[in-house]
């Protein structure tokens, strides 16, 4: 198992933003089969975690990005878990629209693609401190409950 719950739970939200996108019905379906697939993962990750199946060093990968930190502030993700998912989901969603832009790159006047180009490495990176979090509270959580 090379996933963590915070990538599980990323690829879902990205799924569900792919369904809400989209009315192709052979799309939809195979969308639909992911999604349920996310949620069983997402599922047999908690049974595994709390059950010691997923060894410590596995329950966290920090993304680790290298970053020039002055000018590229990120607000701090706070929150339980439920918390930091939902804010994982804004993220992907306000990330979802700026990639659209991209796609038409050459549409967005030139005096405002620093800023789309901006915006999307700082979204990208409080994705990244969204997925850590959530993993990180779930490695505590997991390590807790096995230390009982």
């Amino acid at each position: 198992m090379a996933e963590t719950l915070g990538m599980l739970c990323d690829k879902l939200t990205i799924v569900k933003l792919k369904q809400y996108h989209t009315t192709d019905e052979v799309r939809l379906t195979s969308l639909n089969k992911q999604c349920d697939q996310l949620q069983i993962e997402i599922d047999e990750y908690f049974s595994d975690g709390f059950a010691g199946n997923i060894p410590a060093e596995r329950l966290t990968f920090a993304s680790n990005k290298v970053f020039k930190q002055q000018g590229n502030e990120v607000k701090e993700i706070q929150g339980k878990i439920g918390e930091v998912f939902s804010q994982l989901a804004d993220v992907n969603c306000k990330l979802w629209h700026e990639q659209e832009k991209v796609y038409e790159f050459e549409s967005v006047p030139v005096d405002q693609k620093d800023t789309v180009v901006k915006l999307l490495a700082l979204l990208n990176l409080e994705r990244n401190k969204c997925i850590d979090a959530i993993n990180l509270q779930f490695s505590e959580l997991v390590l807790k409950n096995l230390n009982k």
